[in-house]
Parts: C-alpha cells; sequence; structure tokens
C-alpha cells in the first residue's frame, strides 16, 4: 500500500452538515416556485392564443431534463418546464431565472476571477472553490479558469467596441498602471475613470500602451471620439508626467488640466532629504487645503519663499505646474476632494499590484489586460456617487465657479 492510499485511508470521511442541505433544498423550492411563476405569466400572455377547433394554443408539456447549477451554497439541481405550441408559431417557455445554457451563478462566475486577482493561481483554484462550496466545485479545473481568463479578453475587445454618443462624462481621473510580465516586457495600462452628468463612475477606457507617451494616449483618445464619444470632459485629472496633456489638447483643448496632488506630493518629497520631508509636506496640505485660490497663492508663495534658496529642484517641481495644480477652485467646493487627486484609480489598482507581487508577475501581457478589465468591471459595481453630485448639472451648463461657488452675476465675473 503506497504512501497516497495510506492517507486516503487515514483521512476520515467527511461529516454530512445538514444545514447546508437543508439550505439547498430550500433554494430548490424557491427556484422551483420562481420558474413557476415566470410559466404562469407566459401563459397567461397567451391565453387568449386557440387553435381552429378552439383548443388553447399554447399549454405545459412537461420538463426538460433535469440538470445542476453550481451556487455559493454548492451544487442545485433545477427543472425547467417546458410549453407546447399547437399553433405552430414557435412559442416556446425561456426561463429569465435559468437560462438554457446556465452551469454556474453569478456569484461563483464573479468569485473566481476574484479568486484569481487575489493570487490564487489556476492550479489550485479546485482546493479553493471546495473549500467554500464543498465537493461540488467539480468544473472549475485549471482548463476552466484558462478558459474563462480567454473569455474576459474577448469581453474586453467588445467593450473597447461600444457606443458610447449617450456618455456625456464631466470629470476623468487618468494614469498609467506598470506591471511586470514575465513573457514580455513591463505593461503600461492606460486607464480613464469617468464620472457622468449623474454622478456615477464609470470605467471609460483600459488600453495596453507603449509607455505613458504621447502616441499611446492619442490612440485611446482618439478611439473614444471614433466611438461617438462627442462631449469633451470639463475636468481631467492626473500625474503631470503622462503624455496625456498634450494628447488631451489635441483632441479635447476645451478640457480643463487638474494635476493630482498625491503625485505632485511625492515627486516633490523625493527631491527632498528625509528630515525635510515633514515640514515641505505639511506646507503642500497648507496650499491645496485653503479655502480659496488667492489663499492657496499665498501659501504656495510662502512655500517656495521658505525653501527654495535649499532646494531648488524640489521647489521647481511644484512651480512649474502651479495653475494646473488649483485648477479645481473653479468647480463646485464639494467636489473637491474629488478632485485633487487620481485616488480612484488608486484605490482600485492596489489590488491588480497585491496580485502580481504575490504572481511574480502576469504570464502575459493578453493575461494581464484581461485580469484588469475584470477587476476593475468588479470595482465599478461598488463605486458610489461623488459628493454633491446634484450640482454636477450646472457643470455640464457651464455655469461659472470661482472658489467652490457659484459666480452670481456679471459684476462678479468681472470683478474675478
Amino acid at each position: 500500500m503506497n504512501k497516497s492510499t495510506l492517507q486516503a485511508v487515514a483521512q476520515p470521511a467527511p461529516e454530512a452538515d445538514p444545514l447546508h442541505e437543508l439550505i439547498r433544498q430550500g433554494a430548490r423550492q424557491l427556484i422551483s416556485e420562481a420558474v413557476e411563476v415566470e410559466l404562469q405569466a407566459l401563459l397567461a400572455e397567451y391565453a387568449d392564443h386557440q387553435t381552429e377547433d378552439g383548443r388553447r394554443a399554447v399549454v405545459r408539456n412537461g420538463y426538460l431534463p433535469a440538470r445542476t447549477v453550481q451556487t455559493g451554497i454548492g451544487d442545485v439541481e433545477v427543472q425547467v418546464p417546458k410549453v407546447r405550441d399547437r399553433s405552430g408559431s414557435g412559442i416556446k417557455f425561456n426561463s429569465n431565472l435559468l437560462p438554457p445554457y446556465l452551469k454556474r451563478a453569478k456569484s461563483l462566475d464573479e468569485l473566481i476571477p476574484w479568486l484569481y486577482l487575489r493570487g490564487v493561481s489556476t492550479g489550485d483554484f479546485q482546493d479553493a472553490l471546495s473549500a467554500l462550496v464543498g465537493e461540488q466545485a467539480k468544473g472549475l479545473s485549471a482548463n476552466t479558469v484558462s478558459r474563462l481568463k480567454a473569455s474576459w479578453l474577448e469581453e474586453h475587445q467588445d467593450w473597447q467596441r461600444r457606443d458610447l454618443s449617450q456618455k456625456n462624462y464631466v470629470y476623468w481621473w487618468v494614469d498609467g498602471i506598470y506591471s511586470n510580465v514575465r513573457l514580455d516586457n513591463r505593461l503600461c495600462l492606460l486607464v480613464i475613470i469617468g464620472v457622468t452628468e449623474h454622478g456615477r463612475k464609470e470605467l471609460v477606457a483600459v488600453e495596453d500602451g507603449h509607455r505613458e507617451s504621447e502616441a499611446s494616449w492619442l490612440e485611446v483618445l482618439r478611439g473614444l471620439q471614433q466611438r461617438t464619444l462627442s462631449q469633451a470632459p470639463r475636468l481631467a485629472v492626473g500625474d503631470g508626467a503622462l503624455g496625456f496633456w498634450k494628447a488631451l489638447s489635441k483632441v479635447f483643448p476645451e478640457t480643463a488640466h487638474q494635476r493630482c496632488w498625491v503625485h505632485k506630493t511625492a515627486n516633490v518629497l523625493d527631491k527632498l532629504p528625509s528630515s525635510m520631508q515633514p515640514k515641505v509636506k505639511a506646507a503642500l496640505h497648507d496650499i491645496y487645503l485653503a479655502e480659496t485660490r488667492q489663499t492657496a497663492y499665498l501659501a504656495f508663495d510662502n512655500c517656495l519663499e521658505r525653501f527654495q534658496a535649499k532646494y531648488p529642484k524640489a521647489m521647481q517641481c511644484l512651480e512649474k505646474d502651479r495653475e494646473e495644480l488649483l485648477a479645481f477652485y473653479d468647480f463646485p467646493a464639494e467636489h473637491w476632494v474629488h478632485l485633487r487627486t487620481t485616488n480612484p484609480i488608486e484605490s482600485t489598482f492596489a489590488t491588480v499590484r497585491l496580485r502580481t507581487k504575490k504572481s511574480r508577475g502576469c504570464g502575459s501581457r493578453d493575461t494581464t489586460l484581461a485580469m484588469v478589465f475584470k477587476l476593475m468591471q468588479s470595482a465599478e459595481k461598488r463605486w458610489k456617487r461623488i459628493k454633491g453630485f446634484k450640482l454636477l448639472e450646472l457643470v455640464v451648463n457651464n455655469v461659472e465657479f470661482r472658489d467652490g461657488e457659484v459666480v452670481k452675476d456679471q459684476s462678479d465675473r468681472n470683478a474675478a
């Protein structure tokens, strides 16, 4: 008797879980009742349809063969009823709850990319899912996950071709995210997240770029234009080092530029000795947390005066983007917390960085692109509206703001 056989003999059989089985039985009953409601709705819709001899044209006709659907509580057996169309019109019953080819619940389909993105390798999926949903996790092998990754890439390609004619993005957050790829060079993902006029955050673009060059960003922005995105965003927020800004000026020249304060702070502090970083960081806080643009200018000048002589490179890095760092003052004060940084992108991509760190990089550029797309699609469902979203209507209608407040009359505009 070999070692594996001995281990199998020594391993006690898993105890049955009566609560788990009770829940599955309840699920079967609820699903059956819900599908029955769908069927009755169809029969009621065609109740007046009759054959030539006066009989009802659409009637029940037994059930389709029983099948199982993988769910978070294990496999649940389901059986969908059929109807017979005596009139020959081709009327069939298709359940919205249990489509013909449904193999697993949507929650499980979302769990698979979630596990993958958090570092579970394709070879370990069977064990990971068995621990979560029991021994019913059959069919979720490494090959299944590989097929899913291929389908994610197809989904992304279809998503890239979607129509944008009805979209109106008020703000954009933009960044270039680098990721190590084992089978290729380092990958740069060009990402745009937008806010609609209703305050909803949406993923606008996820593209494979060649660094953060102007040419790569031009390709992304012109691709959006080709899909009939005609309305330019009112403001774009991003890192000052991006080739994005030159590309934006060519494609959407009317869009205002806002530099990300998190990136700028990091760039400035990187040029300072560690002993001076807390003082300069506090001075930078005084600038972007000022109540008005004038106060921010004073804090800006004070920072330059204090540190220019000893740290000219750091202060030059700060000064060159003075106006772009303070563009948010021309928008509602309620939106400032969202407009000073690219945090919506950074917080989402923390998960990507965690995944690539665990797996020591992704296998290929396509795999990385598919993985990031699915991650952001999943994250998008949990994104909340921005604060003061009702004020976006004023921004869309080109109402002028000064220091976060509406400019009420022409005399105020002239005074500005």
